[in-house]
């Protein structure tokens, strides 16, 4: 079976700017607006899971490779889901999260880790290993040292894949994704005046120096698995600021793939981007579009919302208090937030609401926001919410209620509040 991504690169190539949006989320409502919209669409689906969400030793998820393969499948299968639409991928592979040890140590670490990801049944991988050790010597990582550590990882991945052909022979052969120029997981830390868009020389020397290395190593034929380099093509966000693309700064990088028919560009930290921007990457070559904050984001929005009109229609002593058991969780526990977010007490209490990094994210699945959140779903169902406040709090989700096109249960509410971005994805990837 062709794998859906070379499809798409083949379609490309006949002239059809299309692409795919890559979901990168472990939340389970998010998973499931990918997994219902796929459905609806007929489109493949990827999703992806991060290093530091998913690994040998839990993530901050507590999941492995296979629990998180195995729970995406088990809830499409729920859904309804086929499952040739579905690309589980993994995202910075490699020894992202552990950067203080000595590469000994750390490789061994992403050797397990890769293995793991590729044995459970992952398609996708973007083999991550711009990040110095504690043992390289001082300034920039060479991009040899970069590519000699993905090759070794590649070489890992394809082990395990013939392995696991022997248990499945249909297995699908994974496709790799590669690149040094990756913009910090989960936005930027810091504010920003301007954003250096990777050179045109920087992309060519990645690309050269793996052919090179590949070949070194035994396996020239890798590079037919690569389907796209990471590239900074000048998006970002931050805290309270978003970076929109440009496409004419991004004009002489992009003209590169003309030389490279066989691979694209895979755009990182574009949450937040106008349809127009998104569309345009896509037509530009940037045609894998990673996207996870947004989604939180828009799901935070929405159960926000919710909190507010529960407020208003459901007696005091039955609230769920979601905001407020959200934010003492977070603050009960500052370390997936603290280092982002800046400034005296007030504005960190803001950006633990509001910020576009949404570290938000990492809490709304602990069992205390979990419950909060059930209750507050319970009530909303039980006293009816009015239309009029509807169109205060949630007016996108207003007008599909008042036209027939959503239900007002708050669980469906709430998804559509992932929706609110999941469309901006399709309008740009999706050309009949």
């Amino acid at each position: 079976m062709e794998h859906p991504i070379k499809k798409i690169l083949a379609d490309r190539r006949s002239g059809i700017p299309c692409g795919i949006p890559s979901y990168c989320s472990a939340n389970m409502l998010v998973l499931e607006a990918a997994m219902l919209r796929a459905k609806k669409m007929k489109k493949p689906v990827l999703i992806e899971a991060t290093a530091n969400q998913v690994n040998q030793f839990g993530g901050y998820t507590g999941m492995k490779p296979a629990d998180y393969y195995r729970t995406v499948m088990d809830l499409a299968r729920k859904i309804g889901v086929p499952e040739e639409y579905l690309i589980l991928a993994g995202d910075h592979l490699g020894p992202l999260t552990w950067q203080n040890e000595p590469e000994e140590e750390a490789m061994a670490k992403s050797i397990e880790l890769v293995k793991l990801f590729v044995s459970a049944g992952f398609k996708k991988i973007h083999l991550d290993t711009s990040m110095k050790l504690a043992d390289d010597p001082e300034g920039a990582l060479s991009t040899e040292t970069v590519a000699r550590r993905g090759v070794e990882l590649y070489k890992v991945c394809m082990q395990a894949y013939e392995e696991l052909k022997k248990e499945k022979p249909n297995a699908m052969r994974p496709v790799f994704v590669i690149g040094s120029e990756v913009p910090i997981p989960g936005g930027a830390q810091e504010e920003e005046d301007a954003l250096a868009v990777t050179k045109p020389e920087a992309f060519r020397d990645t690309v050269e120096t793996y052919k090179r290395m590949f070949a070194e190593y035994g396996v020239p034929e890798a590079w037919e698995d690569v389907i796209a380099v990471v590239v900074q093509p000048g998006v970002e966000f931050g805290d309270d600021q978003v970076f929109l693309y440009k496409r004419k700064n991004a004009a002489l990088l992009c003209e590169c793939l003309k030389d490279y028919p066989t691979i694209g560009y895979e755009g990182h930290s574009t949450d937040y981007q106008s349809e127009k921007c998104l569309r345009q990457m896509v037509e530009d070559g940037i045609y894998i579009l990673k996207v996870g904050p947004a989604l939180t984001y828009g799901l935070r929005e929405a159960l926000f919302a919710l909190a507010m009109m529960e407020k208003e229609v459901v007696p005091e002593e039955l609230h769920s208090n979601f905001i407020e058991v959200l934010e003492e969780v977070m603050q009960k526990d500052p370390s997936n937030w603290k280092k982002h977010y800046h400034g005296d007490e007030r504005a960190c209490h803001l950006a633990r609401k509001y910020s576009f990094s949404d570290r938000a994210r990492y809490y709304i699945g602990k069992p205390e926001v979990q419950k909060a959140q059930a209750i507050m779903f319970e009530n909303l169902r039980n006293y009816e919410l009015p239309m009029n406040m509807l169109h205060q709090y949630m007016p996108s989700q207003y007008m599909k209620v008042r036209n027939g096109r959503l239900d007002k249960d708050p669980r469906n509410l709430a998804i559509d509040g992932i929706y609110t971005f999941m469309r901006e994805y399709e309008y740009a990837c999706y050309r009949k």
